[in-house]
């Protein structure tokens, strides 16, 4: 699990812009209807964020986020995983969220994170010019993916994903990624983050990898003080990649 339901993002800088905030409904290519929460700068940059929750789907924690990163000018919209089999219901404690998850396929979240992009693009979406995938745990490995999944994406960024869901689709990696790495993640040792390291360079894919030592699974979360200065550096990765790759 990457957070809690009370679990809030960490904040870093200050806002640059006002933001609104909404939800909407969304519809894959095969017809399969999904939610999605929308946060819009009023100053947008052109930048659109796709952002990939953890297991639980779209939580509380993830439309923070968006407004978080809305807050920098970028237009980010959070997903939720789950339109196929649980139908647009909520994503609270007392959603099960464990038997949609063994439902999912990497297919169908391409698909959902493509028919994102799409709108995205569009006016009501924001317009925006450069799209990136931001993504935890699940999500993380799955935002990896789209550097392989999604023709025009500009870079995939993941938190604590696991190498295994993504080195399949190394050979077809596209886009730069970003990978942020709790150093004591105990659902991966760090072996496996470094053999990750060495298998996308002997590919090609460029990427950059930075592990927080000592840092636990889910360390980017404003309750784990102890992890601030993590989180600050994670959020000043996050931003200046978005802005070299735009």
């Amino acid at each position: 699990m990457c957070s809690d339901t009370d679990s809030m993002p960490p904040i870093f800088d200050p806002p640059v812009c006002a933001v609104n905030a909404t939800s909407t409904t969304l519809m894959s290519a095969d017809g399969s209807r999904f939610v999605a929460f929308r946060a819009q700068p009023q100053t947008p940059s052109g930048v659109g964020i796709v952002l990939l929750p953890d297991l639980r789907g779209l939580s509380t924690f993830y439309e923070k986020l968006a407004i978080r990163l809305a807050e920098q000018g970028h237009t980010a919209l959070a997903i939720d995983y789950f339109g196929r089999t649980a139908g647009l219901g909520d994503r609270s404690d007392s959603f099960e969220y464990m038997p949609h998850v063994e439902k999912t396929t990497q297919e169908g979240i391409a698909a959902d994170v493509a028919a994102a992009i799409a709108y995205l693009r569009t006016n009501d979406g924001g317009a925006v010019r450069s799209v990136f995938t931001v993504g935890f745990c699940f999500g993380g490995s799955s935002s990896w993916n789209q550097s392989a999944l999604q023709p025009d994406l500009n870079g995939a960024i993941g938190f604590y994903g696991r190498p295994p869901r993504s080195e399949p689709y190394i050979s077809k990696m596209k886009a730069p990624l970003l990978l942020l790495l709790a150093g004591a993640d105990a659902a991966t040792p760090q072996e496996a983050f470094h053999e990750f390291d060495k298998k996308l360079t002997d590919a090609g894919v460029p990427h950059e990898m930075h592990i927080y030592e000592g840092a636990p699974h889910s360390f980017f979360d404003r309750s784990f003080e102890q992890w601030k200065d993590a989180c600050d550096d994670a959020w000043r990765r996050i931003l200046a990649f978005i802005k070299k790759e735009s």
